[in-house]
């Protein structure tokens, strides 16, 4: 059977044109055959030999591949590919380089002819370590031509053969002037004389094909003529030697076409010649005749012709390569290859053994072997699955798939073109670089794109049509070129178009399950040696023949869907529970649910019509396994010798066991790659054999009333044949599983796995292994053999030396299933203890898939050796499986794949709790916790340390019973406090505080409890859920000191500018602990600090600082207040000094000042020492004004100075924030200070109502304007990110600086009587020429005392009002004014003439008025402005002397 070797069909090329010369250039003419087919062909060269490989595709005729082998190293990655001028024909040779002795650098020797006839000798570089490539001779012989063959020496010598019947050799080495270059034989009478022919003038027949063989140290060529002769030449003498007519096939019409020489042994005198006969050209009619010639050596060479050996027809499969090797001749036909003994006495008998080729292997698994056969897959899925159809799909997918993946069947340019013809386009390199579970997602990605409605059976002619796709394109460009043989060890292999491979010899199951049953007469023939009598063999042959009927009628759907239930994870349906399934389908046929799955496709009347022919051959089935089973039965006697014979047969189907002793590491080289593909291959075929004998003694059991059974032998199958089944098919299934399923790649976030990628240290095995991880060709049993080891180089069939023949590789499949199942020395291991060394070879390589898949398969396995043969694991091994699978588990859910990481660490934590030891439960649940911690998963190492806990108390009773408790051991609140601390640990890793919390105070361990403490706290900070230490969700059952003295330890540490802030932290905590002065206390310790430390980092944003200040003494401010009036206070110095004399970490509970309690019997006298409430909301209005100032980019410092403080309303007043600097002036001054405070600020108020300061465009009055002036402060305060300054200047929108003037001095009047006063003053002083606005005119005349007449009044009067005039020469108003109030009490109401005439009832400022006068006559005698003080001087002389008059008349009344 061929064994593809794995890798092959991932060759890259290395390019090297051959230069065009004037030879190549010159030459048109055909003078050689042109290619009509794919040609290739090998030779094997040093020892341990190196097998040279050459390839000339049809459609690429100008370019020769060469690929370079050799035993002890992996197939190579790279080819070199030669490009020539012309088209190549057939016409090339390889060979050693005996031109250049002992040359390193030019091994090889390339002879190349065109179809053009130009001859090129080229020397050759190793392959692998492709350097260059030098041509030594370009010679064009196309006037030497036709040539109608070739062939070449080491020495540089090529022959050619002609039309004319004559050689020409050419010394290429030679120049063409040179003597000795060309040499012609030809058969000429002189010659023919001395051999005692006559030549008498006949005509010699065209050289049909030639070949040279080395005979005894010399080069002869050997020839055949079209005319049927055979001459033999001496090329080193140039002579010939002999000459012979062929005595072939005598009908009419043949003609001799090829000519192939095998080696003559030393020791041997003979010499195989094979020629082959092509009897009828069109019919393709051909047969080769087997001749041997004597050579006698002495002087000369003598050779006699014998007779005729052997005949081989070719038949009409036609024939695409030949070669002899040692006295074999291998054929190798389009359907096949046929070995034949050479030197056979019997003419007419032919010992041939056929082997075959890959098609009918990937034929058989892709379903295409015949017509029907994915059909039947369909259909019989269907049958199987009727009661949960759900599960067709993925079954049906999972089949195909699967097997497309396969070694073997796998080819990546047949995958790549399939892929090309849906339109899903890859760069070559983007291709070889997917992993097969890369491929897997594209494949099924494309099925569900071409299978868009999601039914079974939409869904399965899609996998159909790819599979068929895929098989014609696997053909296609991978079919058979030639033969690769080795003479020295009898190797041989295929040379195909894309891919090489190798052929091994058949297992004794596979000779019987291919050969004929009628020869099982002879059981040693195949190796069923045990089989003594002639009876027992014809029983089996019998017996086989049932089986193989079984098989047949299910087809290869049974083992398919059987394989799948067994491997797949989880199983979709047990694997007990298909067989009796598939018994219903052999007894009832297919559903009538399956049967109608076709008829959208096929139509009803080809339903109905194939259901018939199924029926039909159902019967036949019937009917037929019915008289086979009672001639069996009648041949046998009876039943038990027929299961006795079938006992005797399984035998042959067990692994064998194999006592190895390895101690030399074998390679991942070609020789491995061949081993694992071919166990795949067998352990197929012992798979479905053992199945099928499953399956028919399943049928025998449920047909046992009709074929006459007894309940004996019904108990016997039962009881021990299907058990012994089982256990052969869970053996192979195992070694199936690892020589096909895929490696996983290496994890990207695997740390180890990426250092191991940088080959550091590494040999070429393990870099090679690194680069193939996740490739479908890199399986898992060269994980597997990269742990055996070999003790003798020379004999093990894992050898390096050579490439394994076809016997060699059947025994390193023995060898290596006998260390597979039997490990090393073949111990007598069970089946879970071997399974645990293989899993833990896989877990050791990152392999956890497989391993899930593995201990599954053995877990189901042991399932059912439970049910039938009771518990064949002791306890410990079963500890041992669920161990194994739930580090498996654990690792899955480290790497987090497919969303299934909580799906995982469930199923891990599962199987470490079903360890059911108790002696040592607590070790391995501690074991369990550092595992699952070692892969962050700390759910599940939560779940183990919380069951250690539980153990401990058993743990310690036990020791103390067993009176043995070591030294050292560890107490009991020792584990315990170890155990509560990896709680807390993993439940702060889950976000879980509260749990945290509860592990903490739940802690025996004193000092680990406070460690632990702090650790939640940092914890809670860092992850920003500090705020549940104050939320009232954790009881703090003893340890609230201790948390406010690590939170207050960590804030005095901690940035102030940080967050989340400790200090407010501290302020909730206590605040929930209802200690107030402490909230207070850490609270305006926040303040100081952040004032201190924003002013020494010189804090760009000083304003976000200052309002953090403001908030953190009004909250300050607010708990004093919950405080007694008598308690609040605080001392935030002795607190601050408490926690930088702190010694951390302590592990004993700080000492804490009585006084910073509120108790009852503080010393009144020590309240001077300490910060009350007015000092703190003191700071507050004042941290307030700066916060402001600085919104509006203006800075201020506090000095403690009243003066400081005046400044700072100044600038309050600057900035327009009136509210904060009354706020200011009436906090800080009293009495006459807070009346000249207030001067200040409302003359400074009035002077921005002046025009001419502010503005000269009137900006006071303009609101809009007003906030134009602002626009570059508000711009800059914008870019520095903070608020708007519109929203903290303290004047509303829309009121102009009157305005506000109006409103401040109409509320702070109270405080002042005089600011009316003040603001006029201001105002005519800054502008004499002003006009006093209305309501300021109005709160002189309002200041009027009651009760008076006049110009009487408070200390802002109307007197004052005419003394401003009178003062700032405005003596129009002042006129009016006094005229005003003069003309008031003369009008008054008859009712308030009383008050008038009361002494002192009515007053003027005399004075004043009499200033007055003075300066009318002053500007009157000055000339200036005389009419109109004129004007005013009458009107005040009018009005004094009716006043006057007025007074004599009340005060005559009043005498009176």
């Amino acid at each position: 059977m061929e064994v593809p070797i794995l890798g092959s069909d991932s060759l890259k090329w290395i390019e090297f044109p051959v230069p065009s010369d004037a030879a190549s250039a010159s030459a048109s003419a055909d003078t050689c055959a042109p290619l009509t087919h794919d040609c290739a062909s090998s030779i094997a060269i040093g020892d341990p030999p190196t097998y040279l490989i050459w390839r000339i595709h049809k459609h690429l005729p100008h370019a020769l591949e060469l690929l370079e082998l050799c035993a002890n190293k992996e197939f190579p990655k790279l080819g070199l590919r030669i490009t020539f001028p012309q088209a190549l024909s057939s016409s090339v040779f390889l060979c050693k380089n005996e031109i250049d002795i002992g040359s390193r650098s030019y091994p090889y020797l390339l002879y190349a002819l065109t179809v053009a006839g130009v001859a090129y000798l080229l020397r050759l570089g190793t392959v692998s370590n492709y350097a260059s490539s030098s041509v030594i001779r370009e010679v064009s012989l196309h006037p030497h031509g036709p040539i109608t063959s070739a062939a070449a020496t080491p020495t540089g010598c090529l022959v050619v053969g002609r039309n004319d019947g004559s050689l020409a050799c050419f010394q290429l080495t030679l120049d063409s002037t040179a003597p000795g270059f060309l040499q012609e034989l030809r058969d000429d009478p002189g010659i023919g004389s001395l051999w005692g022919f006559m030549a008498r003038g006949r005509t010699v027949g065209a050289v049909q094909d030639l070949a040279i063989s080395m005979v005894h140290g010399k080069p002869l060529i050997f020839v055949i003529h079209t005319d049927g002769v055979l001459r033999v030449w001496d090329l080193l003498f140039h002579s010939r030697l002999f000459s012979h007519k062929l005595n072939g096939p005598t009908m009419a019409g043949a003609a001799l076409v090829r000519v192939w020489v095998g080696q003559a042994e030393n020791n041997s005198s003979i010499i195989p010649l094979a020629i082959l006969y092509s009897e009828n050209l069109e019919i393709n009619s051909d047969t080769i005749y087997v001749y041997s010639l004597h050579c006698n050596v002495g002087d000369r060479i003598v050779l006699l012709m014998e007779p005729l050996e052997q005949i081989i027809p070719i038949e009409e499969d036609g024939w695409i390569d030949v070669k002899l090797i040692s006295n074999k001749i291998c054929i190798l036909k389009n359907n096949g290859m046929v070995l034949h003994d050479l030197l056979h006495k019997n003419v007419n008998t032919v010992d041939a053994v056929c082997y075959a080729l890959q098609e009918d292997f990937v034929a058989d698994q892709l379903f295409q072997s015949s017509e029907h056969s994915s059909d039947d897959l369909l259909l019989i899925t269907h049958s199987v699955f009727s009661s949960s159809k759900d599960h067709i799909l993925p079954v049906v997918s999972s089949i195909f798939l699967r097997r497309l993946l396969f070694p073997g069947i796998h080819h990546n340019a047949a995958l790549r073109t399939t892929l090309l013809d849906y339109n899903r386009h890859w760069t070559e390199s983007d291709f070889h670089s997917l992993t097969a579970d890369g491929l897997k997602k594209e494949i099924l990605s494309l099925i569900e794109d071409e299978g868009l409605t999601g039914n079974p059976s939409s869904i399965f002619c899609c996998w159909k049509n790819f599979c068929a796709c895929y098989f014609q394109n696997w053909c296609k460009s991978n079919a058979p070129c030639g033969l690769l043989v080795d003479s020295s060890t009898g190797t041989v292999g295929l040379i195909r178009k894309s891919s090489v491979s190798l052929f091994r010899s058949l297992e004794d199951i596979e000779r019987v399950n291919d050969g004929s049953l009628d020869e099982l007469g002879n059981s040693p023939s195949v190796g069923l040696d045990s089989f003594g009598e002639a009876l027992d063999c014809e029983i089996l042959a019998e017996m086989l023949r049932c089986v193989i009927n079984v098989s047949q009628q299910l087809g290869k759907t049974a083992s398919a869907i059987y394989y799948e239930s067994l491997i797949s994870t989880p199983p979709v349906i047990s694997s007990e529970e298909i067989v009796p399934r598939l018994l219903k389908v052999l007894e009832t046929g297919i559903s009538s649910t399956a049967a109608m799955l076709h008829i959208s496709d096929l139509g009803t009347d080809v339903v109905w019509e194939k259901n018939l022919a199924d029926h039909k051959n159902l019967r036949k089935f019937s009917i037929d396994m019915m008289l086979s089973l009672h001639a069996l039965l009648e041949k046998s006697g009876t039943w038990s010798r027929i299961l006795s014979v079938i006992e005797n047969y399984l035998k042959y189907l067990v692994p064998r066991k194999i006592t190895q002793k390895y101690d030399a590491e074998v390679a991942l080289d070609i020789n491995a790659s061949i081993l694992v593909q071919a166990t795949s291959q067998v352990a197929k075929v012992m798979f479905e054999s053992a199945l099928d004998i499953h399956l028919f003694l399943s049928y025998l059991v449920s047909i046992s009333g009709q074929i006459n059974m007894l309940h004996d032998d019904i108990s016997k199958i039962q009881l021990m044949l299907v058990p012994m089944i089982q256990e052969i098919i869970y053996e192979w299934l195992l070694l199936h599983f690892f020589a096909t399923t895929p490696s996983e790649s290496a994890s990207i976030e695997d740390f180890s796995s990426q250092l191991s990628l940088l080959q550091i240290g590494s040999n070429t095995g393990r870099r090679s292994w690194n680069e193939k991880l996740g490739k479908c060709d890199f399986t898992l049993a060269f994980i597997f053999l990269l742990n055996v080891r070999s003790s003798d180089k020379d004999q093990s069939p894992f050898s390096p030396r050579s490439i394994p023949n076809v016997q060699d590789i059947i025994d390193s499949i023995r060898e290596f299933a006998s260390w597979t199942m039997w490990g090393q020395n073949g111990e007598p291991l069970t089946p879970l203890r071997r399974a645990a060394d293989l899993a833990l070879i896989l877990l050791r390589h990152k392999q956890y898939d497989a391993v899930e898949r593995l201990l599954t398969i053995v877990e189901a396995h042991l399932q059912k050796e439970k049910t039938s043969h009771g518990i064949q694991a002791t306890d410990g091994e079963w500890c041992i499986l669920h161990h194994l699978l739930g580090c498996c588990f654990l690792a899955q859910a480290h790497r987090g794949l497919n969303g299934l990481k909580e799906k995982k660490v469930h199923e891990a934590v599962l199987c470490f709790f079903s360890i059911s030891d108790a002696a040592w439960r607590l070790h391995y649940y501690q074991w369990a916790m550092q595992i699952f911690e070692q892969y962050s998963i700390s759910d599940g190492a939560c779940q183990f340390a919380l069951a250690a806990l539980e153990q401990v108390e058993e743990a310690d009773s036990a020791n103390n019973e067993s009176h043995d408790r070591a030294p050292h051991n560890e107490s009991v609140s020792t584990i315990k406090g170890r155990l509560w601390a990896h709680v807390c640990k993993f439940t702060l890793d889950l976000n879980l505080f509260y749990d945290a919390y509860c592990a903490i105070i739940s802690n025996p361990d004193e000092e680990s409890k406070y460690i632990w403490l702090r650790r939640l706290i940092i914890v809670l900070y860092e992850r920003g859920a500090i705020k549940i230490l104050c939320g009232g969700q954790l009881p703090f059952i003893g340890l609230t000191e201790k948390v406010e003295q690590e939170l207050s330890w960590k804030a005095e540490r901690s940035d102030i500018l940080a967050k989340p802030n400790l200090y407010k932290l501290l302020y909730a905590f206590e605040m929930h602990q209802h200690n107030w002065r402490k909230a207070a206390s850490y609270m305006y310790l926040y303040s100081a600090r952040l004032r201190t430390e924003t002013s020494l980092k010189g804090y760009k944003q000083l304003w976000r600082a200052l309002k953090e200040i403001q908030n953190g003494l009004s909250a300050a401010i607010n708990a004093l207040y919950l405080v007694l009036p008598a308690y609040a206070w605080i001392d935030p110095l002795l607190e601050r000094n408490a926690l930088h004399h702190e010694q951390y970490p302590s592990k004993k509970a700080r000492i804490t000042n009585e006084d910073q309690s509120a108790s009852n019997d503080v010393d009144p006298q020590s309240w001077k020492s300490y910060i009350d409430i007015q000092k703190i909301e003191n700071e507050f209005v004042l941290t307030s004004a700066e916060y402001l100032l600085s919104l509006a980019h203006v800075k201020w410092t506090n000095t403690g100075t009243q003066k400081a403080q005046l400044e700072l309303v100044d600038l309050l007043i600057q900035t327009n924030l009136y509210d904060m600097a009354f706020t200011v002036l009436l906090r800080f001054f009293k009495g006459s200070e807070l009346k000249r405070g207030l001067e200040r600020v409302f003359s400074a108020m009035s002077l921005k109502c002046c025009p001419h300061i502010v503005d000269s465009s009137r900006v006071g009055d303009d609101p809009t304007t007003q906030s134009l002036l602002l626009t570059s402060s508000k711009d800059e305060v914008i870019i520095h990110g903070s608020p708007d300054v519109r929203s903290s200047n303290q004047q509303p929108n829309g009121i102009s600086q009157w305005g506000t003037l109006e409103l401040y001095l109409d509320r702070y009047k109270v405080f002042h009587a005089r600011l009316p006063l003040v603001v006029a003053e201001t105002l005519l002083r800054t502008d004499s020429q002003i006009e006093l606005p209305l309501w300021l005119v109005k709160l002189f005349k309002d200041g009027r005392r009651e009760r008076t007449l006049g110009m009487t009044g408070q200390e802002s009067n109307p007197a004052l009002l005419f003394q401003l005039y009178v003062n700032y020469g405005r003596y129009r108003e002042a006129t009016n004014l006094l005229l005003e109030y003069i003309g008031s009490v003369a009008s008054m109401r008859p009712a308030n003439i009383m008050n008038r005439k009361r002494p002192f009832g009515v007053w003027f400022p005399y004075t004043t008025i009499q200033r007055l006068w003075s300066q009318l006559e002053e500007m009157i005698n000055s000339g200036h402005m005389v009419d109109q003080c004129k004007h005013l001087k009458d009107l005040l002389h009018g009005a004094l002397l009716k006043h006057l008059q007025l007074v004599k008349v009340d005060s005559e009344d009043a005498l009176s």
